[in-house]
């Protein structure tokens, strides 16, 4: 069986080839690389090398490199198909099904991606021409020369309306694959498609391998909104899962054993040019789950460089509850703050590679910047405010999936805290900020602890069922595809959501992805089919707890809705924050039963009971057919 490159791909980005070897051989990590003995020759001195970012192996004994397929059928003595079958198990893709409809889509990538490379070519062959002068000189101000528009493919789409779609006919390619690529706008109001991108710099943005996926577009009229915009989502481009420059900086991120991430085009262009070139940026969208892992598979501590404004440090905060979830060891991340009112390109033109490399090199771990974020949140000056602080320390913290470096960080925020606070004043010891013994407002062993027998364990206080966030997940998801406007009204909020499973997760962060101005519902959904969420969406249709809402209907006025949504937010978040701190009290309590830690356990459990009710309002709301809009 051929099988399509871009499922070969696939399989290579989703594993890093350390793991598939470290299946047979006990690698240890040296530098950038692993090292380990010859599968292939016995000997004593390790001479077998793996490199994740190249995704390739070395055995110098032997004589032999090859990347995962290669490793397999060396070692294991079997075949190609089944070398792929096996890395697709282990990666959790389902084998491509040789059908003319899966030949047919792999044909119409291959279509689609000569049309954007085309387009790539007349964008640049426009920015040099005469209709280029402006952006030109757009650059020149900006201090990006000819160096920087030849690396970079920097290009021009003209102000015609059908510029790109004549010339692209012109080479034989059909309006179906321009749309398909996302290079016109189209849709049933439209009697005949335009160019999607017009009187704007261009910036190529290609996959891991270089090939053009998507552009970024830079308008040059003062007026014209938004500033900067995207190609909209399509088979090939997905905003939440690629990043800027990510097939030049992968190289260069290997060597320097770091990789920046930047908000930028400019900014990636500039610190390049600057002798910085292991940089590279989101595309319009806050930090992904997908793209953190990008950011890993290039090294375990990448640094997040915002620019030195509120904006900028907003994002570096709501960059956090996306990382903490997610960090484990050898998996976190920096924070290099920017003096205020600069960002990348500013430092860049102005002090150069060494102001640049000064600013990364004094980049604060993730776990200072979570401390700084919630000691900013207000003051404290009242005992109040301070137990108000080490609570959304606590519950920050808690989203630690990986048990031991939780453990780390809550005794890393103790410290914190106690140096904050003054050595006097001992931090509440509830939620994993306990410490030998000690409890809020009294020494250890100033009176006994009291214990909390079987009988209290077996009571609901402790055996209550866990969360029943599905319902109002399922709200919060159909409430978002059938008013798409909401996706950019309340994008901050839904990329902080903590969905329990995890296909709502991947729909979540699909949904961020394809927030466009004016986005049709029914568009939405057709892009979403696309990317394979029609089965979803279809069961979240038959859900009976949310079909009978009006405001989740299309047809219902999207004030409704947007009400509902922000209701459903805020309890999503409380209830979340609740059960960690729920499950956190409870290993307090067991390992030091006090009167203090049962009764913040027992008051965690009655604002969890309280929430009910308040679920109750929300899911009555607009109930019945027929509900008046309201008037704007």
């Amino acid at each position: 069986m051929k099988f399509p490159p871009s499922f070969l791909d696939e399989i290579r980005a989703r594993l890093p080839l350390s793991e598939v070897v470290g299946q047979s051989v006990k690698l240890k990590k040296e530098g950038r690389e692993f090292r380990g003995l010859s599968p292939f020759n016995s000997e004593k001195t390790p001479s077998f090398y793996v490199n994740d970012q190249k995704g390739f192996y070395y055995d110098f004994s032997a004589g032999k490199n090859g990347d995962h397929f290669n490793f397999l059928m060396e070692t294991q003595g079997i075949g190609f198909p089944e070398a792929v079958e096996r890395l697709a198990g282990m990666a959790g893709l389902a084998m491509p099904v040789a059908t003319p409809e899966a030949a047919a889509a792999e044909r119409r990538r291959a279509t689609t991606l000569e049309a954007l490379e085309m387009a790539a070519d007349f964008f640049e062959r426009q920015l040099r021409g005469a209709s280029g002068a402006k952006a030109r000189a757009y650059l020149a101000e900006r201090g990006l020369n000819v160096e920087a528009r030849e690396k970079f493919r920097l290009g021009y789409a003209s102000a015609e309306r059908f510029a790109l779609r004549d010339y692209l006919a012109g080479k034989g390619c059909s309006a179906e694959t321009m749309i398909e690529a996302g290079l016109l706008t189209h849709g049933p109001d439209i009697a005949v498609p335009y160019d999607f991108f017009r009187d704007r710099l261009m910036f190529p943005i290609c996959d891991r391998s270089g090939r053009v996926i998507a552009f970024g577009g830079r308008a040059l009229a003062k007026d014209v909104q938004p500033k900067y915009k995207n190609s909209a989502e399509t088979p090939l481009f997905h905003k939440g899962s690629n990043l800027y420059n990510l097939h030049n900086a992968r190289k260069a991120a290997h060597e320097r054993g770091t990789v920046v991430a930047v908000e930028g085009y400019v900014d990636v262009i500039s610190m390049s040019l600057a002798g910085c070139p292991h940089v590279v940026a989101g595309l319009g969208t806050a930090l992904t789950a997908d793209q953190c892992e990008l950011l890993w598979k290039m090294a375990e501590e990448p640094i997040l460089c915002f620019d030195g404004d509120k904006a900028g440090r907003k994002a570096a905060f709501r960059a956090l509850d996306t990382a903490l979830p997610l960090i484990a060891a050898g998996r976190s991340l920096r924070f290099a703050l920017l003096p205020e009112g600069q960002d990348p390109d500013d430092l860049a033109r102005a002090g150069g590679r060494e102001a640049l490399e000064a600013v990364l090199a004094s980049a604060k771990p993730l776990v200072e910047m979570l401390f700084l974020r919630e000691a900013e949140a207000q003051a404290l000056d009242t005992p109040e405010r301070r137990a108000g602080l080490e609570r959304r320390l606590r519950e920050a913290a808690s989203q630690i999936r990986d048990e031991n470096l939780r453990r780390h960080y809550f005794d890393d925020l103790r410290e914190r805290l106690a140096n904050l606070f003054g050595r006097s004043r001992q931090p509440v010891s509830n939620g994993g900020f306990s410490r030998r013994g000690r409890s809020f407002g009294r020494e250890a062993g100033s009176r006994a602890p009291l214990a909390a027998s079987q009988a209290l364990l077996q009571t609901s206080l402790f055996s209550a069922p866990r969360e029943a966030a599905a319902p109002r997940e399922n709200l919060i998801l159909m409430l978002l595809i059938n008013h798409p406007g909401l996706l950019a009204r309340h994008a901050e909020d839904i990329a902080r959501l903590d969905f329990a499973g995890a296909t709502g997760k991947k729909l979540r962060d699909a949904l961020l992805g394809m927030a466009e101005p004016d986005l049709a519902p029914h568009d939405l959904r057709d892009m979403l089919v696309a990317r394979g969420f029609g089965p979803q969406i279809e069961a979240l249709s038959r859900d009976a707890t949310i079909s009978t809402l009006w405001c989740v209907r299309p047809e219902a006025h999207e004030n409704d809705a947007d009400e509902v949504l922000r209701q459903a937010l805020a309890l999503h978040h409380k209830q979340r924050a609740l059960n960690r701190e729920l499950r956190q009290a409870e290993m307090v309590l067991a390992q030091e039963p006090s009167e203090a830690n049962l009764a913040f356990l027992a008051d965690i459990r009655a604002q969890l009971s309280a929430l009910e009710g308040v679920e109750a309002s929300i899911e009555g709301f607009g109930a019945r057919s027929g509900r008046e809009e309201k008037s704007v």
